[in-house]
C-alpha cells in the first residue's frame, strides 16, 4: 500500500482517494467500517460473503453502504469514494448558502439609486393619501 504518509489512510490502495479524503478533513478514527453479507439478486455467492461494505462518518451522520461488486476491495473503493463525494458536496453547499447570505447582506447594505429613493417617496406619499382619506363612520 503506497498512500502518501502522513495521511492516515494507509488502509486505502487509491492515493488519490486517499488524499482527497484528508483534504476534507476526515480521519479514520472518525469513521466505522462494516463488512456485512449482502442481500438481493445474486443467489448464494451474495447471500453468504460478507463483501458488502458498509462505512459511517460519525461526525457528519452520514452512512455509506456498496454491495455493488462481488469484491470486498472493490466495494470498500467504491463506499470510500461514495463517503468523499457526499462530504465534497455538502461543502460545497455550505460555501454556496454562505456566499448566498454575503451577497444578500451587500445587497441590503448598498445605496439606493436615486430613482428607487424617488419611487420609494411617491409609494410613501401615495399610501399617506389612501389613510388620510379615512375616518369615522358617521361623523360629518
Amino acid at each position: 500500500m503506497n498512500t502518501t504518509p502522513g495521511h492516515g489512510f494507509q488502509f486505502l490502495e487509491d492515493e488519490a482517494l486517499a488524499a482527497r479524503l484528508a483534504r476534507l478533513g476526515v480521519r479514520p478514527a472518525d469513521c466505522r467500517e462494516q463488512f456485512i453479507l449482502g442481500s438481493g439478486p445474486g443467489g448464494q455467492k451474495i447471500n453468504k460473503t460478507a463483501s458488502t461494505v458498509r462505512v459511517s462518518h460519525t461526525p457528519s451522520g452520514i452512512d455509506v453502504r456498496a454491495q455493488g461488486e462481488r469484491s470486498r476491495s472493490a466495494n470498500r473503493h467504491q463506499a470510500w469514494s461514495e463517503l468523499a463525494a457526499r462530504l465534497e458536496a455538502r461543502a460545497e453547499a455550505e460555501r454556496a448558502r454562505a456566499i448566498g447570505e454575503a451577497e444578500l447582506a451587500r445587497r441590503r447594505r448598498r445605496q439606493k439609486s436615486r430613482s428607487q429613493k424617488v419611487a420609494m417617496i411617491q409609494s410613501k406619499k401615495h399610501r399617506a393619501k389612501i389613510k388620510g382619506r379615512r375616518g369615522r363612520v358617521g361623523e360629518d
